[in-house]
């Protein structure tokens, strides 16, 4: 019993710390993917004169396709290529990658709790536990709590289900129930990246409490639309690699 514990406690860590079954050269184009969606705004981020990119959009698809640290590493990779392509530079410059690696492994954690175990469901905990004490550290940060108490506890609550029910969703033969799966995934993972950019946002441009308790009711309608715009793109995106034999996405484990 030991013996079959400890093979499943490696089998557990080695899925978290490796890209599962994917091919170096299939990570390298999404990563020029995620890349290229940097070159595209969508709308303005208010209070700092930038917008968002479609790459919003396409960061937690790094995490569903690939697993937790493959598509951080995607993210991470492919935000540093569009950091230095972009016409318009991010607004919080090369900490943009950080919290594109962070969407995306947080998206993971959750796609493949199902079948990375306590690795994975601990990984998510931590990203959200860690913003929200980032958060904490500011003046500002404390004289606004709502942000972490709704924002972040929305985006806590839908990933705590995705943990339980991602899985299920996935293995799903029904279209619509992969797209809540996709949809979920990604607004988990958005808003554990939006908890480590908020920190960072509020360190380099010090918004006054009063936009905050602006952003507070804006910034879940944002991530929904780009999670809404993840599913979209997603959805027929692992149904066609499936078909064609690329493996991504934690269905293929079923």
């Amino acid at each position: 019993m030991s013996l079959i514990s400890n093979n499943k406690e490696h089998n557990n860590a080695k899925l978290f710390f490796s890209l599962p079954k994917v091919h170096p050269a299939v990570i390298a184009v999404w990563a020029a993917v995620v890349a290229a969606g940097y070159l595209i705004p969508t709308f303005p981020i208010l209070g700092t004169g930038a917008n968002f990119t479609v790459a919003n959009a396409l960061n937690p698809l790094s995490g569903i396709f690939f697993g937790p640290a493959g598509g951080a590493l995607c993210s991470v990779i492919g935000g540093f290529i569009g950091f230095i392509i972009a016409p318009v530079k991010p607004m919080l410059g090369p900490v943009t990658c950080i919290i594109a690696m962070i969407t995306a492994f947080t998206a993971g954690c959750i796609a493949w709790s199902r079948f990375s175990g306590k690795f994975v469901f601990a990984g998510g905990i931590i990203v959200y536990i860690t913003g929200t004490i980032l958060w904490f550290t500011q003046e500002i940060g404390r004289s606004v709590i709502q942000i972490p108490l709704f924002f972040y506890g929305l985006g806590f609550i839908v990933m705590t289900a995705g943990f339980i029910f991602s899985g299920k969703l996935f293995a799903a033969k029904n279209k619509f129930l992969l797209l809540l799966a996709v949809w979920i995934c990604s607004f988990g993972g958005l808003v554990g990246g939006a908890s480590i950019g908020n920190f960072f946002s509020l360190v380099l441009f010090k918004q006054p409490k009063e936009l905050w308790l602006v952003i507070l009711y804006l910034a879940p309608i944002e991530r929904a639309i780009f999670a809404a715009a993840a599913m979209l793109a997603g959805v027929p995106l692992i149904t066609g690699l499936r078909k064609i034999g690329i493996y991504a996405g934690p269905q293929h484990e079923d």
